[in-house]
């Protein structure tokens, strides 16, 4: 039986980099966008001359009932769900002094109570069809790693890296498996070299010396959904090239750009 996965925010970025490879090892997809939907129609005809069926929707899943519906469609246009991949999200910077209560809602919407939907679709879709599926919310290292202005944006990865414990307990019996994958430093958007990777100024700050990608975020993915994970769940599993690793920077000399304060486009 062909195998499916629904992939929020999957029309560019990490989202995209794992359609693609769930769709080139042989899983139909769906997935949702936010605004270019030309992103996603070249998504979905790349994945369909693979031979996979593919459906997408405009999603803004910060918006009431929203992320339980979309699920709802996917699952009902798929025919069944063996992965829930949740990855939409919004990177933002907050100062407490200027923060609003809609600055505070709309983080915790989209990069939180979303993701706790869509697995409460998914789950009871697979517990009511005897399916042991997957989940996976990609998170960042930045629920780990402290960073000034950074109460909303990775105080929510450090709560959906803590949710996805209690959700493994709670779904083991079902054979349903709930990960976390935490990426670091990522280039996700457009096409990079590993010279563009390694040149990045941020690079520097980063023990293995440069940005990570979409397609290797969406490798450790796709690992996690397969039988050779079959014995994980329950885990944070960090791809940042050691980023966290240091902690304050040893060397005076060195310069630290903002306490390792990332620009908005990287994860």
């Amino acid at each position: 039986m062909e195998k499916t996965a629904f992939v929020t925010g999957g029309s560019r970025g990490i989202g995209r980099g794992i359609a693609q490879l769930l769709g080139q090892k042989g899983y139909d997809i769906a997935f949702t966008y936010n605004s270019k939907l030309e992103e996603a129609e070249s998504l979905q005809r790349e994945l369909r001359e693979m031979g996979r069926r593919c459906f997408f929707y405009q999603a803004s899943l910060e918006r009431e009932e929203v992320a339980e519906q979309v699920t709802d469609q996917a699952i009902a246009d798929l025919g069944r769900l063996d992965v829930m991949i949740c990855c939409a999200g919004l990177t933002a910077h907050n100062n407490l002094r200027k923060l609003t209560a809609e600055d505070i809602d709309f983080v915790y919407r989209l990069d939180y109570r979303s993701y706790m939907l869509c697995a409460k679709k998914a789950a009871t879709h697979m517990i009511e069809s005897g399916i042991a599926g997957n989940i996976v919310f990609i998170t960042s290292t930045r629920g780990e790693q402290a960073y000034p202005e950074d109460p909303l944006y990775g105080g929510m990865k450090a709560a959906l890296n803590r949710a996805c414990e209690s959700l493994a307990l709670e779904l083991a019996e079902y054979g349903i498996r709930v990960n976390c994958v935490a990426p670091g430093a990522t280039a996700v958007r457009g096409s990079f070299t590993p010279e563009e990777l390694r040149g990045n100024p941020f690079a520097r700050q980063i023990p293995l010396g440069r940005l990570g990608t979409p397609a290797e975020v969406a490798g450790l993915t796709a690992y996690l959904v397969s039988e050779e994970a079959a014995y994980i769940t329950g885990t944070v599993m960090r791809m940042d090239g050691g980023l966290i690793l240091p902690g304050i920077p040893m060397d005076a000399e060195a310069e630290a750009p903002s306490w390792f304060r990332l620009p908005d486009h990287y994860l």
